[in-house]
């Protein structure tokens, strides 16, 4: 094999031949770095409600200063569960306050598995009419509530002294409240929310499937809308600037180093997610056994209520109904109450009529309006229909288990 000596022209052919393809290619990241920042930056300066510069501070309520203060609901680690609505279908989240209004254009409720269609609602009070409550509509958006701006509200003045945040309707399933903000919304708050859209971190939830796991899944500006069209208007600079240089050649290379860079950060981004999610799972699941790991997932509650259930129930397999507001309880609890002979429906909210029900059956009820007992009479009535003899097996809070007498 013959070695060039060191001066011939072979060395300085590669570096001739890749000195074309360099610059250019240099040129179009530089490009797409910028249309980044400057696309970042417009819709930044676009989204301030009011002032640029604001002196005020996020005020942030925590879960734990929130009261239920209608349905039913539990503080389960950094979020107030509310798991069902009172007899009159309304759940109410309530907080005492006293900031000025003027300082605050923005509220945001941290809320997830809301149903899309769900009547949800923010109300307040004022010390300029404390005897009014005024109240505004919170969109919901794939499961989570959206921040309100309040600015230009004509009921947004004076001190706010009181919030509360209101569903009405059975819930489809538990819904989780992290907390409410007060925002100034001046440029580094928006900056700041729209960069924890990206980085927060959210746990994998039912939804994760159908979107980016990891990060907040309602995002006004999604990293990869923004990724995108700063592919566009760096490709679109980019060709404007290669006709004038006579780099038409490179194009493909070009495009290829846009599409690489815009992919590489949505993917560093993920495996920072997914790294953070295993470190998350490892700590509410790792080191248990699997009554443990039951008792720590989602539905604890539940499956807690079912064990002491099926421990005052016959050997299976005993005819259970399963009855519940939600489906999400309907289904869990059938899952728990197995090998049983479980019946439920999926997916409908609806009571097994007394004419379905024989002696030596039971009925599990979990956060179910509407199920009366009568413990003078053992009598059970569902919304008013006729009696059916029962005794109570197990009473609890928002719970219970019937068995029906002969």
């Amino acid at each position: 094999m013959t070695v060039p000596a060191a001066g011939s022209a072979q060395a300085p052919a590669a570096a001739i031949a890749t000195a074309p393809v360099r610059g250019p290619v240099r040129w179009a990241l530089g490009l797409f770095a910028f249309a980044v920042v400057a696309l970042f930056a417009a819709f930044t300066v676009a989204s301030i409600p009011d002032a640029w510069f604001p002196a005020a501070g996020v005020r942030t309520i925590a879960p734990r200063d929130l009261a239920l203060t209608r349905g039913t609901g539990a503080l389960d680690r950094a979020a107030l569960v509310v798991a069902a609505a009172d007899g009159t279908g309304m759940a109410l989240v309530t907080a005492n306050t006293d900031f000025r209004s003027a300082d605050y254009p923005v509220v945001a409720w941290e809320g997830s598995h809301f149903a899309d269609n769900a009547d949800v609602r923010f109300l307040w009070r004022t010390d300029v009419a404390p005897g009014k409550l005024n109240t505004i509509a919170v969109p919901v958006v794939a499961g989570r509530l959206l921040p309100v701006t309040m600015a230009g509200n004509p009921d947004w003045i004076g001190r706010v002294t009181g919030i509360a945040l209101v569903v009405r309707g059975p819930l489809a399933r538990p819904v989780r409240i992290e907390g409410v903000s007060a925002k100034p919304g001046g440029l580094v708050g928006q900056a700041a929310d729209r960069l924890r859209d990206w980085f927060g971190f959210e746990g994998w939830s039912g939804t994760s499937i159908n979107t980016v796991s990891g990060r907040v899944d309602v995002q006004e500006l999604p990293l990869s809308v923004l990724l995108i069209a700063a592919f566009a208007l760096a490709a679109v600079t980019w060709l404007a600037l290669a006709r004038r240089r006579g780099w038409m050649a490179m194009l493909p290379a070009a495009l290829a180093a846009l599409f690489v860079a815009a992919w590489a950060v949505l993917d560093a981004g993920w495996t920072w997610q997914l790294a953070r999610q295993v470190a998350a799972t490892r700590a509410q699941f790792g080191g248990k056994d699997w009554h443990g790991r039951m008792v720590a997932a989602e539905d604890g509650p539940l499956f807690q209520f079912v064990e002491r259930a099926r421990a005052k129930m016959p050997a299976p397999p005993a005819r259970v109904f399963v009855v519940a507001d939600a489906a999400y309880f309907r289904g869990r609890a059938a899952y728990h109450l197995y090998p049983h002979n479980v019946l439920f429906d999926p997916f409908a909210d609806t009571l097994p009529p007394a004419t379905a029900l024989r002696s030596g059956d039971y009925l599990l009820v979990f956060h179910r309006r509407g199920v009366q007992f009568n413990p003078e009479e053992k009598k059970l009535r569902f919304e008013g229909g006729d009696p059916v003899p029962a005794e109570a097996v197990l009473v609890e809070p928002g719970a219970a288990l019937f068995r029906v007498l002969g």
